[in-house]
């Protein structure tokens, strides 16, 4: 598995990032502020009440209004597709989330503009936990973070720009520099496999199945126009 430091990628239509940036520290502010037990801690039946929990969320009729009650936070369970996605399960799922969003996302928010970049990515999120819970229709389990969304823009950024060079760590420690079909090709690949192979609930990998799928839908539609699709351009050195 590859981790991301740095794509050979210029912006072409944008001056800055806004949204990517945005959205990253929204994501690290929450974990932060409510997560961390630093300012305003949440009990954990607070961040579950944030979470989708696919039992909850297929039974529900998706009424009513988020309220504190008896120390616990009431939140309509269609309302937690979106909350979700900006919970984390710790530092590293943090890190990991940001650090993808951070290297990738900039370029799919060029390829689309802001506003329909922010689209973009909360309907990447909303349909990887859709999925998750509709092969998963009786799990108990909380589903939190940002993995479908970004799964989405992996897939988006593989479409328009696989010759793209990417400095990434292998084996988390030795930095190398290939092409994006390699590098995010091996991640949706692994994302697959574990799917078959992997019995623990505790990754969604089903989310992030959906967040790849929505991804490359999402992106043949809402790309400017004369943004063209597998991009021949290699990158800079």
């Amino acid at each position: 598995m590859f981790v991301p430091l740095h794509d050979t990628n210029p912006l072409k239509k944008i001056r800055f990032q806004y949204v990517t940036v945005g959205l990253i520290a929204l994501n690290v502010a929450i974990y932060v502020i409510f997560q961390t037990g630093w300012f305003i801690p949440l009990a954990d039946e607070d961040v579950t009440a944030f979470a989708v929990v696919p039992a909850k969320l297929l039974a529900s009729t998706g009424g009513g209004t988020a309220f504190f009650a008896n120390g616990a936070v009431l939140v309509p369970e269609r309302l937690t597709l979106v909350t979700y996605m900006f919970l984390h399960g710790g530092w590293l799922h943090l890190i990991g989330n940001m650090l993808f969003l951070w290297v990738f996302g900039d370029n799919i928010e060029d390829a689309m503009g802001h506003i329909r970049f922010i689209m973009f990515y909360l309907m990447c999120g909303i349909f990887a936990a859709m999925l998750h819970a509709y092969m998963l229709p009786h799990s108990d389990l909380p589903l939190i973070g940002a993995s479908g969304a970004v799964a989405g823009v992996i897939a988006a950024y593989l479409i328009l720009h696989p010759k793209v060079k990417v400095w990434v760590l292998a084996l988390w420690r030795i930095p190398i520099k290939i092409t994006a079909a390699w590098a995010l090709g091996i991640w949706i690949a692994a994302q697959f496999v574990s799917l078959l192979f992997e019995s623990e609930e505790a990754i969604a990998w089903w989310a992030h199945v959906g967040g790849l799928v929505a991804g490359a839908v999402l992106i043949l539609f809402m790309r400017r126009r004369g943004v063209v699709l597998f991009d021949r351009t290699r990158g800079g050195a």
